[in-house]
């Protein structure tokens, strides 16, 4: 029995082993050698279970799907990473992130196809507001990747680890490379195992995986055991070490990299070739996307109109646009529509209806019936618009507003309402911020005021 199992284990590797090791192609080099990875890791053996499992017919008829479901903006997003100076294989880390799905949604709650979290998105310069979440739209969230990637790479050298990086975050692998350096010069220097310096790292190291100390001690030590000029490739980094529950990257970022090196090389496969697939080999060669700005306020709907295009699939293409309404606060802001249809829209752009949209927030005490007559939008047409069954609201529920053109003025985000208040006896700036609904820090700011002494008379500005 023992030895029957021993064969079936021995079998079942080299069934792995035959899987990219004898039939790779020169492409195949070539994607390693693009993330800075030795040709030598074509025979990882863990790289090439996960080849194997993404290899299946099932998973290949849904790579095929996926790619064909965003063909149509594909080629835009190698023309950025192109532009940005990032490695067409990062076209497939997309891949990893999301299958190119634009509203991808984690359970982490990282959004988009480049799976950004909030944070991380406000740092990259994308928008998410009450009418837009950048990090669903395909041009400027791929933009915000590159920006990133391109951090990652200037900050480690290498773009697996930049790869890696963008997984698990920056901190990560600064912590899997100090330790891995401080093994490797273990495994050089034996003699240096109970050395004072290396013991005081690694005591540094068990201190900050228990959140004792800082990152800033930790990237000390990084800065120190750089200087050591020993360089941990990715196969050290990604091997699993014995007994140790912590490795120096987490499974699912060892599992991410060779991930993204399986999906590249399922691309110059014979399930690609095959006639009615081998189109997408050619994404990549022509112009499919056009950004384009549009004016404030409008609807999609009235856009895919105006260029002869169903609106499902417009606003497939801008799921950054919440409620489907261009931010009325812009006087212009973009938005993706196919290349084909760009000389449509020139033509067609200064006709697109006036009709502007709003979006109120409901708050306590709010009804139906009152932002009916706030807006002189009638009651019908809200209830309507936006589908309510009955009259109840909820706080912080969005309500759609058509507002008609000779209102457009009034509700205008880039114009507030400026009115002069006399201060009288009894008033104080507390009632006087909330009879106006006002906080009192504004007050203070657009009066100028260093304290909340009033006097009787005083003539205040309420905006």
């Amino acid at each position: 029995m023992k030895i029957f199992i021993i064969f079936v284990i021995s079998l079942s590797v080299n069934l792995y082993a035959s899987l990219i090791g004898s039939n790779f192609s020169q492409r195949d080099l070539q994607i390693l050698e693009d993330l800075d990875i030795k040709a030598s890791f074509i025979t990882d053996y863990k790289l090439q279970e996960v080849y194997s499992q993404l290899s299946s017919k099932r998973s290949t008829n849904y790579y095929i799907e996926k790619f064909n479901k965003a063909s149509l903006f594909v080629p835009r997003l190698r023309d950025i990473l192109r532009h940005e100076g990032i490695p067409d294989v990062f076209i497939y880390m997309a891949m990893a992130e999301s299958y190119f799905t634009i509203d991808a949604k984690s359970r982490a709650k990282a959004i988009g196809l480049w799976q950004f979290m909030n944070s991380t998105a406000k740092m990259y310069g994308l928008r998410n507001d009450l009418y837009v979440d950048e990090r669903m739209d395909l041009v400027k969230s791929t933009y915000a990747a590159t920006k990133y990637l391109n951090r990652l790479h200037d900050m480690f050298g290498k773009w697996y680890l930049a790869a890696i990086a963008y997984n698990c975050g920056e901190g990560r692998v600064i912590e899997a490379i100090t330790r891995a350096t401080i093994d490797m010069y273990i495994e050089k220097f034996p003699s240096m195992k109970k050395d004072k310096q290396v013991k005081e790292f690694r005591k540094i190291i068990s201190e900050y995986q228990r959140k004792h100390t800082g990152f800033g001690d930790l990237k000390d030590v990084y800065k120190q055991v750089l200087t050591w000029n020993l360089k941990p490739d990715v196969e050290y980094l990604l091997r699993e070490q014995k007994n140790l529950s912590r490795q120096y990257l987490p499974n699912e970022s060892r599992r991410y990299i060779r991930k993204i090196i399986s999906l590249a090389m399922l691309n110059s496969q014979n399930f690609i070739k095959h006639e009615d697939n081998s189109h997408l080999l050619n994404l990549g060669i022509s112009t499919t996307v056009a950004t384009i700005p549009v004016k404030g306020g409008t609807h999609l709907k009235d856009i895919a109109e105006s260029i002869g295009m169903k609106y499902e699939e417009l606003y497939r293409l801008n799921s950054h646009v919440k409620q489907s309404i261009i931010p009325p606060n812009e006087q212009y802001y973009t938005i993706n529509i196919p290349y084909s249809r760009l000389n449509r829209f020139n033509q067609n752009k200064d006709k697109i209806k006036t009709t502007k949209f709003a979006i109120h927030v409901v708050k306590n005490g709010d009804t139906l019936y009152g932002i009916s007559k706030k807006y002189k939008v009638p009651y019908k047409i809200i209830k309507n618009y936006n589908k309510l069954k009955n009259d109840r609201l909820s706080l912080r529920q969005k309500i759609v507003l058509p507002i008609p053109e000779d209102m457009i003025k009034m509700f205008s985000f880039n114009n507030t309402k400026k009115k002069h208040y006399i201060v009288k006896s009894g008033d104080s700036l507390y009632s006087i911020a909330k009879k106006h609904k006002i906080d009192i820090k504004k007050i203070m700011k657009d009066n100028n005021l260093k304290d909340t002494q009033l006097r009787i008379g005083d003539k205040l500005v309420i905006r």
